[in-house]
């Protein structure tokens, strides 16, 4: 059983003002849209050039080839009806992009069993492709999972506003700057869910990882920038998206970008941040190009545990 809110009053007018605005917004100020524009075209130039050589192929192919994350973490102060509560964790689906991951998607997940679906943002790819189109995509990919518990969504930088009502109408309990209480046998877990903060930043957003007075508290954030926040706040797990795992890697997997404007230690996979454990997911699609090198998609199932 859940208990809260789902999001903040106030949340939609401040994410259209900032989506209508000439600067994007993160933890450290507001950045000009111009510096996204021009490293947007540099990669429309290399994706041209790309598609011209044998390379692109392999890349596409590289993108098809998800993977199943699947690991037990320990979480500090996990209440015991918690210890073996198991999250499928998808992020960065970008569906509208790469439409062939759809059946890719469904021969990982088709009969999987979880007690949560954590969606960390980022089912749109194409900022010009309907968000009904992009959350169907996402809905076929999942129709083989069985959630016995909630099924929550936050919102990406890719994301708009109006994606919000897109998934509720789709069944998700969209948690923007607001926590909730899962309730299992007594027992209480905390989640709060934030706004995308890399590009939609507000105060709410860091106001809101106060909101959760529970012993024991996930957050779930599209990107690990609000790390040292969310460490500084008693979180004990941070689930996030956005880099991609890099998307394409240099060899060993090491991004050649991360896209983070902080806390870059939280670029791919496991991360520490003093008490917190923190995951970033290598996301399910990809970002335009629609290409992947030393580096595969995913999607994680995480499996909570008390610790020993």
């Amino acid at each position: 059983m859940t208990v809260g809110r789902d999001r903040a009053p106030g949340w939609a007018p401040a994410r259209r003002r900032i989506e209508a605005s000439a600067h994007f917004s993160g933890p450290d100020g507001p950045r000009p849209r111009l510096r996204k524009a021009i490293f947007t075209r540099l990669l429309d130039l290399f994706a041209w050039g790309l598609r011209l050589t044998p390379l692109h192929g392999r890349g596409v192919r590289n993108a098809l080839d998800l993977r199943r994350a699947e690991f037990d973490v320990e979480v500090s102060g996990l209440p015991p009806s918690f210890d073996g509560y198991r999250i499928l964790h998808v992020s960065d689906t970008h569906l509208d992009v790469l439409p062939d991951l759809v059946p890719a998607a469904r021969r990982l997940l088709d009969g999987i069993e979880v007690d949560l679906l954590a969606v960390t943002g980022d089912v749109l790819g194409d900022h010009h492709a309907p968000v009904a189109l992009s959350a169907g995509l996402l809905m076929d990919a999942l129709r083989g999972v069985s959630v016995r518990g909630p099924r929550l969504a936050i919102l990406g930088n890719h994301d708009s506003e109006a994606m919000a009502d897109t998934l509720e109408s789709l069944g998700f309990d969209l948690i923007i700057n607001r926590s909730i209480v899962i309730e299992r046998d007594g027992d209480r877990l905390g989640v709060t869910g934030l706004d995308d903060v890399n590009s939609f930043y507000t105060e709410a957003a860091r106001q809101a990882l106060g909101s959760s007075q529970e012993a024991c508290r996930i957050a779930l954030i599209h990107s690990a920038e609000m790390a040292d926040h969310a460490a500084a706040a008693g979180y004990a797990l941070y689930l996030a998206g956005h880099t991609h795992g890099g998307q394409i890697c240099l060899p060993g997997g090491r991004p050649v970008f991360s896209t983070l404007t902080r806390c870059r230690h939280g670029a791919v996979g496991l991360w520490r941040h003093g008490e917190m454990i923190g995951y970033t997911n290598s996301g399910l699609g990809v970002a335009y190009p629609p290409v992947r090198f030393n580096c595969r998609g995913e999607v994680a199932i995480i499996t909570l545990r008390r610790p020993r």
